[in-house]
């Protein structure tokens, strides 16, 4: 019986979403981008890599293709020629957000219905209504931030002061989400646990997507960190998703990084955490030959996303692609005859796009099935299609939306 996994480079766009416009990211283009940047530079400023981008392995499987199929244009350094067996293209998200939630359960075949709320980009920015309930009911001395911010940022601005009067540091972004940093130690990391599933339950009423922790550590500015404890409390994935499916036919299911906290641990199976991408892809490795017939494996790397879309870092994205990129064949030699892999994203983060937040891009479809032909499967109307085509190759029940690519049969 066949296995799959979908492996989820987190923020890796390939360009504007036709609806890029009404989100304000017309012309936004993380990979692309990127690539012309690493071309017209020799090195960047810490001297850490220097050229064109290079990805030979993610290239073989059709990342070349897929940016030219989604943008008309080929990012220097990346080719349009792709391996026989490489499955590739692209798709745009019909979910109306550009957040992690809604492009991993429209990947799953589930897409969001509706709108979640935001917060507007004020200070403060919460409803007196919201911070005095998280105040009274979490029993704090007050909040901190209440604006729109990056994280990293903000802890070192505020960080200093949420140790003198252990208030914690309050933020949100253009997504629906309500995010708390507090000092892992000082604080304590299951209070900040503890004081975000207040906030979750408070946060329902205004219908926001997402309540983060995001603990740190350290002495000052000059110091502070987030540490990987993290954790996000999502409000339920819409049903029907590829996990619901994999957990009605009894199968094996693997979740590797947030994808727990992404799906609610909802039929998440094995959940593992890991420091980093390379962490994640060494559990992936030694976890997956052992799968049964017919298991699912669910991969979130988010340091993508995390480390460098959100800080703007340009050479640090390309850097962290180019590693992971080197990690793919020992993915692929963890694979046996008939496994599928697909590779995806869940939306943008254009490390030269204004402010810090997510931008709303095509994503690719890059993968292969063990011993078989591969196919251009173009620009898909929807992420649900990748769940759908994983549900009917794993012979499970359809998802709750999308259409399967047409693939060779061997």
């Amino acid at each position: 019986m066949p296995r799959a996994i979908l492996l989820v480079l987190d923020s890796l766009g390939c360009g504007g979403a036709p609806d890029a416009a009404d989100f304000g990211d017309a012309g936004a283009d993380t990979l692309g981008h990127i690539a012309e940047a690493c071309a017209a530079a020799a090195a960047d400023r810490a001297g850490l890599r220097a050229g064109p981008l290079k990805t030979p392995n993610l290239d073989a499987l059709g990342l070349g293709r897929a940016c030219e199929v989604s943008t008309g244009r080929l990012p220097p350094g990346l080719s349009r020629h792709v391996a026989p067996h490489a499955i590739h293209g692209c798709a745009h998200e019909i979910s109306s957000g550009k957040d992690t939630p809604s492009g991993h359960w429209e990947m799953a075949g589930a897409p969001l219905a509706g709108r979640l709320g935001t917060f507007p980009d004020t200070r403060p920015c919460f409803p007196p209504d919201l911070v005095a309930a998280l105040v009274r009911e979490a029993h704090l001395p007050g909040i901190l931030g209440d604006r729109h911010a990056p994280g990293v940022a903000l802890i070192e601005e505020l960080g200093e002061e949420h140790l003198r009067t252990g208030k914690p540091i309050v933020y949100t972004s253009v997504d629906s989400v309500l995010q708390i940093a507090a000092h892992e130690e000082a604080f304590g990391l299951e209070r900040l646990y503890a004081t975000c599933r207040i906030a979750r339950g408070i946060a329902d009423r205004w219908n926001v997507g997402r309540v983060i922790a995001r603990p740190f550590v350290g002495t000052s500015r000059a110091n502070f960190k987030r540490t990987p404890n993290r954790k996000d409390f999502a409000i339920p994935p819409p049903p029907g998703n590829l996990l619901d499916r994999a957990e009605e036919a009894g199968r094996a299911v693997l979740s590797l990084g947030k994808i727990g906290d992404i799906f609610r641990h909802r039929a998440t199976g094995r959940e593992i955490k890991g420091a980093d991408n390379d962490v994640l892809v060494d559990a992936l490795t030694a976890e997956w030959p052992a799968q049964p017939d017919g298991a699912l494996a669910l991969v979130n790397l988010v340091d993508f996303d995390t480390d460098h879309g959100h800080r703007r870092d340009v050479a640090g994205y390309a850097a962290a692609l180019e590693a992971f990129d080197a990690r793919l064949p020992s993915i692929l030699q963890a694979l046996r005859k008939d496994d599928m892999l697909l590779i995806s994203a869940d939306h943008g983060n254009d490390p030269t796009w204004r402010g810090t937040d997510h931008t709303r891009e095509n994503a690719p479809i890059l993968g292969l099935i063990v011993g078989r032909r591969g196919a251009d499967v173009g620009r898909r109307a929807s992420f649900a299609d990748i769940g759908q085509t994983i549900a009917r190759h794993l012979g499970l029940s359809p998802v709750a939306t999308g259409e399967a690519f047409v693939l060779p049969s061997e």
